[in-house]
């Protein structure tokens, strides 16, 4: 073991801390569609020498033709001609392009301008074409946005700049259209962000179905900015928010509606309200609600307050008339809602399309597809919406349904990706099937052994399928929706990046505390491994439920492994690994986590691996073993320490929410269980605090000081009780920075700094290490918006 850390392997680890896209090229295939055709252009890299270029291609897959979208070098003089600066045309930076199915002009946003490029006559001129501000909502149909103002509920015709007012008795805390998550409240007063309205459009763009936020008895929680950011104020600055925790007797509550565009007001429906979620039901990523094909019917799930039941409720449009179409419920809670916690790539489908589908669908003959786990295991069922019957399961068996991609009605085939129903497979990897309504026929689409990333051509004939692993570089083809290959479109090439020193993560099998179920996580080595030599273990953890931490496929960022090309390149071996208590196994597998969050989403599973991963990695020195986490991961880093305090000698943790009575409520509420007299110890066993009296390692809490997500108290509460345990800690609190707090480089080197000391036994180098990263936590490679709305 080397007894100094240098300033080069520092310099190493802040490389290894950022991006590293550029050094891979064509991880992915996103494909914009022209029209409602299946011909699509996409935007591929290239090498221009050692530098990275891009180039955009149209591919037709009727003609399984791939060509160039444009000239290149034509358009590249044409700009360098109206921006008067020399243009490469590998480099071009177009953004936003739009390529007409019938019309030789293309349009593009360059500069921060929007040009048009006539490519007949070669020429670029600015235009100013009509488009939706980051705070609306665009229609179908492209002609209106929807925004709140003054908490009311308006759209604006994109062409007129008619402005259209829908709703009219909209109040502070009582408002219409209202996203309103107290977890980022605060924040948007500081910054002056305006978030989109919660609202989904109709599919003909006349109406939207909506809400109204009650929040006007829910209790306040305060942060403080202790350091303003105008230099002139010295006084801190409070913020407030309404924020309900766990057995308030007052929670957000949301009342439904339909606005019409054309009669200019808007109808409550006939249901009561309901318990709002964060994001809300109506919110593009977390899509719990829809329409019906024709306009007339608009549905939407609501989820109890004790997270033991869910409805599909449906709307008449015209007048509001609702009735319940299925009710489901289930011990100890429900899961189904939050199944789209699973998909890894929002963002790349939000790219091309306005929302993810709910993982339900009304039908034009009535019928209701709809996600159910009652035998166990996420599948679909068809329901008979007038009589709320099942007429029969579509999918069975011990394998879980992931997402709905699409429907096609005529055919009567459905388009779904799951995971866990191949053999010998890691049970997490989403493949791409399809299956008659019947329950008929189902096919395998992406046969490949490796994680699918897939999108369905609006005419449902052809597939973009990218499929990757943690160990195997992405491959993007083109396939029909039958299965066959038409033709590889790109492979990822990841030379560069293990030039650099790249670490490969490898895949490693464990068994669970309980010695019988397999757990799947990867490990990170250290760099320049010696194998003579014993290297100190980071459990990079999260202790959510409703998440899966480990990645499935190629990471392209610090983020995805909790930093672990930086550790490694330090001396560090990182692990990262799903336990008992998380979801996408099956409901046995996350039941554990009911009642139980001290058990930190399988933490005695992670020591339980440990002695495991030491005969499979000889080199793994557990005996001195660190854990790192933020949010979810935070509670779970100090509670592994103070749990576990013989397996863990140092533990970082950041932005925790150690005590679920603290956080918000349907956290607790959901996988924690309900405040009930008849149960007066059901929180007993969670919070952080009453561990403090085993603290023996070494431990460090971060916390900024404006984080609305988990309130700075949390920690505080925390740090008390280590103090009146007479306990020795680390503490750090930030100004000014919030629940991404794990993304600051201070904090970045701090951490590294922290498990230099503790785990190598040295003192780090001295040096300015401060910049710009975004290593920050992310569960698995979900989105940065959902993880800090779910803690």
């Amino acid at each position: 073991m080397k007894q100094v850390v240098t300033t080069e392997q520092y310099a190493k680890a802040k490389e290894w801390s950022m991006n590293w896209q550029a050094d891979v090229d064509n991880v992915h295939v996103v494909p914009h569609w022209i029209g409602q055709s299946s011909t699509f252009w996409y935007q591929r890299d290239i090498r221009v020498g050692a530098q990275k270029g891009s180039e955009f291609v149209i591919v037709n897959p009727v003609c399984n033709s791939l060509e160039l979208a444009f000239d290149h070098a034509r358009l590249a003089a044409a700009l360098s001609k109206v921006l008067q600066e020399e243009i490469d045309p590998h480099q071009l930076p177009i953004q936003k392009l739009k390529i007409h199915e019938h019309d030789s002009s293309i349009n593009f946003v360059a500069k921060d301008k929007y040009w048009t490029y006539d490519q007949t006559k070669h020429e670029c001129h600015e235009i100013a074409p009509p488009q939706a501000k980051p705070h609306e909502r665009l229609s179908p149909d492209g002609q209106w946005a929807a925004y709140v103002e003054q908490y009311n509920l308006y759209v604006r015709h994109l062409e007129t700049e008619e402005v259209r007012q829908l709703t009219y008795d909209g109040e502070h805390y009582y408002e219409y259209g209202s996203e309103g998550s107290a977890m980022n409240e605060s924040s948007q007063q500081i910054t002056g962000y305006a978030p989109p309205p919660s609202v989904v459009w109709s599919p003909d763009s006349k109406k939207l179905l909506t809400l109204r936020l009650d929040e006007r008895n829910v209790q306040e929680l305060h942060i403080v900015q202790n350091v303003p950011l105008d230099p002139k104020e010295v006084r801190p600055a409070l913020y407030t928010s309404r924020f309900a925790i766990v057995g308030d007797q007052h929670v957000p509550m949301m009342e439904v509606y339909i606005a019409d565009i054309d009669n200019q007001d808007s109808i409550r429906v006939g249901a009561d309200p309901v318990v709002a979620t964060s994001p809300t039901a109506f919110h593009p990523i977390t899509p719990l609600a829809g329409w019906s094909a024709d306009s007339q019917q608009a549905y939407y799930k609501q989820v109890a307050r004790d997270f033991k039941s869910a409805q599909l409720i449906l709307v008449q449009a015209d007048t509001g008339e609702t009735r319940v179409v299925v009710e489901e419920t289930n011990e100890p809670f429900i899961f189904s809602h939050l199944y789209h916690n699973g998909n890894t790539s929002y963002f790349s489908y939000l790219e091309i399309m306005p929302s993810l589908n709910p993982n339900f669908q009304l039908l034009q003959d009535d019928s209701l597809i709809w996600l159910s786990e009652r035998d166990g295991y996420g599948h679909f069922y068809l329901i008979d919406s007038c009589t709320g019957q099942t007429r029969n399961a579509i999918t069975s068996g011990d394998w879980n349904v992931r997402r709905l991609i699409a429907i096609d009605e005529e055919q009567r085939w459905i388009y779904f990706t799951a995971s866990g129903r191949e053999a010998g497979r890691d049970p997490y990897y989403q493949h791409l099937y399809r299956i008659q309504l019947d329950g008929s026929s189902l096919t395998l689409l992406t046969p490949e052994d490796a994680h699918h990333k897939v999108i369905l051509s609006p005419d449902l004939s052809f597939i973009v399928n990218t499929y990757s692993r943690v160990d195997l570089a992405p491959v993007s083809v083109l396939q029909a929706t039958n299965g066959e290959t038409i033709r590889e479109l790109e492979q990822a090439n990841i030379q560069p990046l293990l030039n650099r020193g790249y670490q490969m993560p490898e895949r490693f099998t464990v068994k669970a505390a309980d010695g019988v179920t397999d757990l799947y996580g990867i490990i990170i080595k250290p760099a320049n491994l010696d194998p003579a030599q014993l290297y100190p273990v980071i459990d990079h953890y999260y202790a959510g439920p409703q998440v899966i931490q480990t990645p499935k496929s190629f990471n392209l960022s610090a983020g995805e492994t909790g930093g672990a090309q930086a550790l490694a390149q330090l001396g560090f071996a990182t692990i990262i690994m799903d336990g008992k208590g998380t979801p996408f196994r099956s409901r046995e597998f996350i039941n554990v986590v009911a009642g139980n969050m001290g058990g930190g989403a399988g933490l005695d599973d992670h020591v339980a691996a440990l002695p495991q991963l030491a005969q499979l990695y000889p080199f793994l020195n557990i005996e001195r073993v660190g854990i790192w986490g933020s949010s979810g991961g935070g509670y779970g880093a100090a509670r592994a320490i103070l749990k576990y305090p013989d397996t863990y000698q140092a533990a970082v943790a950041s932005a925790g929410n150690h005590d679920q009575l603290m956080y918000t409520h349907m956290w607790g509420e959901h996988y924690q269980g309900m405040l009930d007299p008849q149960y007066p110890d059901r929180y007993t066993n969670q919070a952080n605090a009453d561990l403090a009296a085993n603290l023996k390692g070494k431990l460090l809490l971060a916390h900024g000081d404006i984080d609305d997500n988990v309130h700075i108290g949390q920690t505080l509460r925390l740090a008390d009780a280590l103090i009146k345990a007479d306990k020795d800690f680390d503490l750090l609190i930030m100004p000014n920075v919030g629940h991404g707090i794990s993304e600051e480089a201070y904090f970045i080197r701090r951490k590294w700094d922290f498990f230099i000391r503790h785990l190598l036994g040295v003192e780090p180098p001295k040096l300015p290490i401060h910049s710009s990263t975004n290593e920050g936590q992310s569960p698995s490679s979900e989105s940065k918006s959902m993880k800090v709305s779910i803690s």
